[in-house]
Formats: C-alpha cells, sequence, structure tokens
C-alpha cells in the first residue's frame, strides 16, 4: 500500500488519519457527556477534563495536518458508480464535517482560556490564552461547543450509515477504499 493517495485508493496515510480521527472524535463525544455529570467528590472530577482537553488540542494539530496532508495528497476520484447526488452529498459532508471539528476544537479552546488560563496538554507544553479574561465568553463558548459536538456525531453517523449503504447495498468499494482493502470489483473504478 501506497502513503500517498492516487486516482483510485487511499493512502495508508489518509486512512490511518481517518481512523485516527474517528476514534478521538467518538471518544471525546463520550468522555464530554461523562464529565458534565460529574461532582466535585467524583475520581475523575479534575482528570477527565484535562483528558479531554489534551486530546482536544492534539486532535486540533492532528486534523491541521490533515488538511495539509489533503492538499498535498488529494483523495481519489468518486466510484463510478455513485450518482451525482451522491457525489455532492459527500464532498459537502467532508467539508461540513470538518468545519464542525474546527468548530468544536476552537470552541473548546476558548471554554478554558475564556478566563485567561493556559491550557496544559499532558505536561508536555501549555497553549496560552489568546483571549485574555473575557466575561461571558466560556458561556457562548460551551453552547456553541455543544451545537458542533452534536453535528458531528449525527453527521458522521449519517456519514457512517452511507459508507455501509455502498457496502452491503451498493456492493461498491467505497468502505473497502477507507480499509485499505483490494477493489472487489476493479471495473466499478
Amino acid at each position: 500500500m501506497h502513503l500517498r493517495n492516487d486516482s483510485q485508493r487511499f493512502g495508508l496515510i489518509t486512512i490511518m488519519l481517518h481512523w485516527l480521527v474517528a476514534i478521538t472524535v467518538v471518544s471525546l463525544f463520550a468522555l464530554g457527556l461523562y464529565m458534565v455529570d460529574l461532582t466535585y467528590y467524583d475520581d475523575w472530577y479534575r482528570s477527565a477534563p484535562h483528558l479531554h482537553r489534551s486530546v482536544g488540542i492534539l486532535l486540533f494539530l492532528v486534523m491541521s495536518f490533515r488538511l495539509l496532508w489533503r492538499l498535498v495528497s488529494p483523495p481519489p476520484k468518486a466510484l463510478a458508480s455513485h450518482q451525482p447526488w451522491e457525489r455532492i452529498s459527500a464532498h459537502l459532508t467532508h467539508w461540513a464535517l470538518y468545519l464542525l471539528l474546527f468548530t468544536a476544537m476552537i470552541s473548546g479552546y476558548l471554554i478554558t482560556s475564556a478566563d485567561g488560563s493556559a491550557i496544559d496538554v499532558f505536561d508536555w507544553f501549555a497553549v496560552p490564552s489568546i483571549t485574555g479574561d473575557q466575561k461571558g465568553l466560556e458561556d457562548t463558548a460551551g453552547d456553541i461547543h455543544e451545537i458542533a459536538t452534536w453535528a458531528i456525531i449525527i453527521l458522521a453517523s449519517v456519514h457512517a450509515l452511507a459508507a455501509l449503504k455502498h457496502h452491503l447495498l451498493d456492493r461498491d468499494d467505497t468502505l473497502r477504499r477507507m480499509l485499505g482493502m483490494a477493489s472487489r470489483n476493479p471495473d466499478n473504478h
């Protein structure tokens, strides 16, 4: 398998980035849901938010690299069997997911840094506040973060269902390409 994408297949780097981001986003979402019900006396009261913020900052770096990688190694062409509406909706869905992910990550950063605090990332480095102490920003950013993360999960679920539809009903190579598997129908390209 090649590292870079070609006109027919995804490369190893794109595949790894896709699944790393997918697993991380679902995990962060689950952790976020868990965190909102923690009380001061829970064992995870301090460590869960620290983990959530640290992974969120690292995800921002990975997503920034992923966007740059997309420019260096453009995705393969859509399969010839895809209808025009499928191509358009897939394209719009991918860009909406990118926009929502960056919205969630930036708003998450603003929730913590709105009081002027830096975000410590696993004691490796700190990301300083760019806003300083801004009254009300934490609440606004929190609302945006919640809406964006729910939108990501809903849209990612539709995305996953569409991949399963292509795999199980259409029996095309859409999902196989993102799994790095050989084509089941070489004439489908």
